[in-house]
């Protein structure tokens, strides 16, 4: 792969990133509003456990991220991202077929099948440079394709925000996660460790956005959650008047 190759591939993985920090910068200017109090019933022990992780964080997962992202050339974080998330694809594909995108689900397994041949077991994402791009369907979204409530928001360190329909989801996904499936504890443990890291690593273009903007930081992940899962349970259209989201407030 040429260096030109590369250079939009570095791009495209920061994208997610950029996509983000954007999202939350929304989120505090519609004014750090709180949510409805139905969205967030067990809000003392959500804010005790958003205590927790931010600890956890800024003593552990933070300064690791933070070496990594450093230390890690940018084609070999490339290729870490690329690897992680061509492992996904078998998932998106599978959740787009269960909400009846069947062309989006063929997609997936498409990526899968091209990344990780051509793309030397998905180090590359020669997909992505064909055009075949890929939907984030997870099974959170397809429970709520197939009329599953979003229930009370949750929050729990290391996994972070989440609606109880969506804890759930990310179980179900993380269970059938190829990863997950590896026999070899100490292998796969350190396979779930880098990814961590790497998920760290690229959120951390999102910290000061949301240090310098957000005057409550509970608040502000947990407007810009709901409001992220709004716009991608509905496929960036949620309805105007869903009452889980505030996507009205915004032109």
């Amino acid at each position: 792969m040429n260096m030109n190759t590369q250079h939009k591939s570095a791009l495209g993985g920061w994208r997610g990133s950029l996509a983000l920090a954007a999202l939350m910068l929304l989120a505090g200017c519609a004014g750090t509003a709180r949510a409805p109090s139905e969205q967030d019933p067990y809000e003392g022990f959500n804010r005790s456990m958003f205590q927790a992780h931010e600890s956890i964080d800024k003593a552990v997962l933070k300064p690791v991220a933070k070496g990594y992202d450093a230390a890690v050339p940018l084609p070999a974080k490339m290729s870490v991202h690329n690897f992680y998330e061509n492992l996904w694809d078998v998932s998106r594909g599978g959740n787009a077929l269960l909400q009846g995108k069947g062309s989006e689900g063929l997609t997936g397994f498409e990526r899968f099948l091209i990344n990780s041949t051509v793309g030397i077991f998905g180090l590359f994402d020669v997909a992505s440079e064909l055009e075949l791009e890929q939907g984030d369907e997870d099974f959170g979204q397809t429970m709520a394709v197939w009329g599953v409530p979003d229930g009370p928001y949750t929050f729990l360190p290391l996994i972070g925000p989440n609606t109880s329909r969506d804890l759930v989801g990310w179980g179900v996904d993380q269970y059938f996660y190829p990863v997950s499936q590896i026999n070899d504890v100490p292998v796969r443990n350190s396979m779930i460790a880098l990814r961590a890291v790497e998920y760290r690593a690229s959120l951390l273009p999102a910290d000061k956005v949301i240090d310098e903007a957000a005057l409550d930081k509970y608040a502000y992940i947990r407007s810009a959650y709901l409001q992220r899962r709004a716009s991608q349970v509905h496929d960036g259209r949620p309805p105007r008047n869903d009452a889980n989201n505030s996507f009205q407030d915004f032109p």
